[in-house]
């Protein structure tokens, strides 16, 4: 099977054509941001609520809940700056939103991060550097997996994102029927014990075959899924399994590409131009997403009742979409995507960790979207999109 980019397959059934990122080199000498702030003091909220550990047996990871998301860095998104980018990073990490999450296919993600992460080491105080977290992803062709070519592999994100250890390898696999995805993590678990990887994880995988992994004593520590109020999935089944097994669940699509937000609420998409255009990949996807879960007229009737709730706790509706995937069960961090040094939301994601939504909200949503379809059966378990 082609290797498609893992977030747009749903969108473009067809194989994914690697689009070049317009990035500008333009160099400037570092500079030291007045007053920085260490990571999670920008928010007056503790420890326990601002991050958390996923963990396997000794391997262990402490990450922000919500994580910084760089699709937005391969390309339709707006041109990026790399010295833009590079400063919108810090300024995130300032804030207390610390992990970073990118693929080896992600444009110029991993570089981004290298560079950043050298701006911490120069700039930052060790106590600041010890919270900082970059968290990336293989998806490998379709070949066989040895040693040698999945140590090469792995190398290239290390040198990419200039550490010796990669935080977290988060591994996508595209056909089950090979069960080279079995070899392919045991080699990744023995760079884990040589102290190239940190922790190992998937991303994509179904329950069954998480249940596979697990039996074979992979000490995976996450599995990364696409999770949102309107694609409640991973709730049905993954999450039961995760629950018996400590396996913590990050979730991507949470907000849906910036559906799940006032700028689309009271709009009607289905007339031309009469609404905001889905000029995005995200956006593009998530409309997909809509369209099999109850289409439109529903995905209003849910807007309107987040923004009730939002209203009432003095937040947005993104905040109220996130919160709500936050309090499911298994689930240790959720994504919000960065378009890196074109537009910010770090006051508002911040706001996400004061937010608790009560019985009433939580009933109040229920109520919408059971009248929405049961997406396992629609698609199938987590990751299924990408395997049709």
């Amino acid at each position: 099977m082609a290797t498609l980019h893992l977030h747009s397959a749903l969108a473009n059934p067809t194989p994914f054509k690697s689009t070049n990122t317009q990035i500008s080199t333009r160099r400037e000498p570092p500079r030291r941001r007045a007053n920085s702030v260490r990571c999670g003091e920008a928010t007056q909220v503790s420890g326990e609520t601002h991050r958390v550990t996923v963990k396997n047996g000794n391997d262990s990871l402490d990450i922000c809940r919500v994580l910084n998301g760089m699709w937005q860095t391969s390309g339709g998104w707006g041109r990026i700056d790399r010295d833009d980018a590079v400063e919108a990073m810090l300024r995130y990490a300032d804030a207390g939103l610390s992990t970073f999450d990118m693929a080896d296919h992600y444009g110029p993600a991993e570089d981004l991060y290298g560079i950043f992460i050298n701006r911490v080491r120069q700039e930052r105080p060790p106590d600041y550097l010890e919270k900082v977290r970059g968290l990336t992803k293989w998806v490998p062709p379709p070949v066989k997996m040895t040693s040698s070519f999945v140590r090469d592999s792995i190398n290239v994100s290390r040198k990419r994102m200039d550490v010796a250890s990669l935080d977290m390898l988060q591994f996508h696999w595209w056909d089950y029927a090979n069960t080279g995805y079995l070899d392919a993590l045991k080699h990744l678990t023995d760079l884990k014990e040589e102290g190239k990887i940190k922790t190992v994880a998937l991303t994509n995988f179904d329950t069954e075959r998480l249940q596979i992994i697990l039996e074979n004593e992979i000490p995976v520590v996450s599995n990364q899924v696409q999770h949102s109020i309107v694609d409640m999935r991973p709730q049905q089944k993954m999450a039961e399994l995760c629950q018996l097994t400590g396996v913590k669940l990050i979730t991507y699509g949470t907000v849906m590409g910036g559906l799940l937000s006032e700028k689309f609420l009271d709009t009607n998409l289905n007339i031309p131009f009469a609404g905001p255009p889905l000029n995005t990949p995200s956006l593009q996807k998530y409309k997909r997403m809509v369209d099999a879960w109850g289409g439109w007229s529903l995905f209003q009737a849910l807007l309107q009742t987040l923004k009730g709730i939002a209203t009432k706790h003095g937040v947005s509706i993104a905040n109220v979409a996130v919160k709500y995937v936050l309090d499911q069960q298994a689930v240790a961090g959720s994504m919000v995507g960065v378009r890196l040094g074109l537009s910010e939301h770090i006051q508002d994601c911040n706001a996400v960790f004061s937010l608790a939504l009560d019985e009433e909200d939580v009933n109040s949503i229920k109520e919408v979207t059971k009248k929405g379809k049961n997406l396992l059966k629609v698609i199938g378990d987590c990751g299924d999109e990408y395997r049709r």
